[in-house]
């Protein structure tokens, strides 16, 4: 029986928003794994290590198109993209909340949809053009369990954040984009899947993580690394024939 391997080694892999708090979890499972890792985001590094970074806006088409060239011109051919990045808003007693759907400012609402929806589209379509070309490849989508269903706001409550609209519409939204793309380019041999995953214990406040946890059958929220497994698994060929598929991994919050 052949050995099941993640068969990552050498793979060229871009990573949006790698520099972010999950980026740089999931950047470093990959490179544990000798994947060639191209990191895109206006965040310098807090920490190098042996991925390329590229400072860019995604979304800024022709920045995009640059970084593409570049790739060309180095005769890399991109074997997975994965779609990161996103603005979140993450519950805070001392940051004063502006989010309520009543006042909620169109600024914010365009710079949220701009930079969490039409990146993903943007490196979609110019990254995955050139993956479909070659017949072969895979884009990986981070959705949330807000994919899924909608943010209760009544865990928020000691601290009065609202979790904005933009947040769910945008992750709605990816899971969208990941049926679309599975379903065009499956012809070509591309890919495309979402995680859907919950929120990760980062010394959040006391409060607000025992209500979340209430909500969760596992009692607890992700620790982190935690979807590093089934990340790797969906870059990999291991899901070869997985295709326009969101996998929640949230602890079975969604199941209630």
């Amino acid at each position: 029986m052949k050995k099941i391997s993640l068969n990552l080694e050498n793979k060229n892999i871009i990573i949006t928003g790698g520099n972010g708090f999950l980026g740089t979890q999931i950047t470093e499972a990959l490179l544990n794994e000798n994947a060639n890792v191209y990191i895109i985001d206006i965040r310098e590094p807090k920490k190098r290590n042996s991925a390329k970074y590229f400072k860019s806006d995604i979304t800024n088409e022709s920045k995009l198109k640059k970084i593409l060239k570049y790739l060309k011109s180095k005769k890399i051919k991109i074997d997975v993209l994965i779609n990161n990045a996103a603005i979140d808003y993450p519950p805070s007693e001392s940051k004063k909340n502006n989010f309520k759907l009543e006042t909620f400012h169109n600024n914010l609402w365009d710079k949220d949809i701009s930079v969490s929806l039409k990146g993903s589209y943007l490196c979609t379509k110019v990254f995955g053009s050139y993956m479909s070309k070659f017949k072969k490849g895979t884009i990986l989508n981070i959705s949330s369990d807000l994919g899924i269903i909608a943010p209760d706001q009544r865990i928020y409550k000691k601290s009065s954040f609202i979790k904005p609209v933009t947040y769910s519409v945008v992750k709605h939204g990816i899971i969208g984009l990941t049926k679309y793309t599975a379903s065009y380019w499956g012809k070509n041999n591309i890919r495309c899947n979402a995680i859907a995953p919950g929120g990760i214990y980062n010394k959040q406040d006391i409060s607000f993580v025992r209500n979340i946890n209430k909500l969760i059958p596992l009692g607890r929220m992700a620790n982190k690394g935690e979807y590093n497994g089934l990340i790797l698994f969906l870059c990999s060929d291991l899901s070869s024939y997985i295709t326009g598929s969101v996998i929640v991994a949230d602890g079975g919050r969604t199941i209630i």
